[in-house]
């Protein structure tokens, strides 16, 4: 089956990846679906609530995938369909399982699918990256909170820096605290500028969110 997504798109074409369900052929081979006539369910939850789930079996060439969908508080419809799989060789032996997008005139190899009225590849729904949606000082922020997650530090750039990690040399931590550090002070600036606020070098301690609102 192939569906056009003429009026089933999720929206406007302003969502992104992360905004949307998920189906990703790699973790669904962890999860162990690559079991012939085997039914395997998958589920969303929202602060421990199941929000939505999807059934998927396991074909020899596709999977086939049901489930509930409705539009705008219309009645719900049942879906249920067949995804065709294709498959490359690995460089270090075993193959590697991809769907092919199942909107018609499409077809596209990916890992992974997104669930609207039906679930598509990221072009097919004109989704973007949430990276392409950030600002440059929402990217310095994203890539200094990288750093604390590496360091074991709590998240947020307004939090105070934390301590050297057990085990990690001194060299590695001080040139990642330094990365960290201007990665910080580049949001900040670039934030200050964005809202107006007086030239100033920011630095956490006087930087007040208060200053944002």
């Amino acid at each position: 089956a192939a569906f056009s997504l003429t009026g089933l798109l999720a929206g406007s074409g302003k969502e992104t990846t992360d905004q949307m369900r998920v189906l990703d052929i790699r973790r669904l081979h962890r999860d162990g679906l690559w079991e012939a006539g085997r039914w395997l369910t998958v589920t969303w939850s929202n602060q421990s609530e199941v929000v939505a789930s999807i059934q998927i079996r396991a074909e020899a060439d596709h999977v086939r995938l049901k489930y509930l969908s409705r539009r705008h508080g219309d009645a719900w419809q049942t879906m249920e369909y067949p995804v065709h799989l294709t498959w490359t060789d690995c460089h270090m032996g075993g193959r590697r399982a991809w769907f092919l997008c199942p909107a018609k005139e499409c077809g596209r190899r990916v890992a992974i699918l997104y669930g609207g009225s039906i679930f598509a590849c990221r072009h097919c729904h004109r989704l973007a990256y949430a990276c392409q949606r950030e600002t440059e000082d929402d990217r310095a922020a994203r890539r200094a909170d990288r750093i604390r997650q590496r360091l074991g530090w709590t998240p947020g750039i307004l939090n105070e820096n934390g301590g050297k990690p057990k085990g990690m040399h001194w060299r590695t931590f001080e040139r990642l605290q330094t990365q960290h550090d201007a990665h910080v002070s580049a949001s900040l600036t670039m934030m200050a500028e964005k809202f107006g606020l007086r030239h100033r070098q920011l630095g956490r301690s006087d930087f007040d969110l208060d200053d944002l609102c």
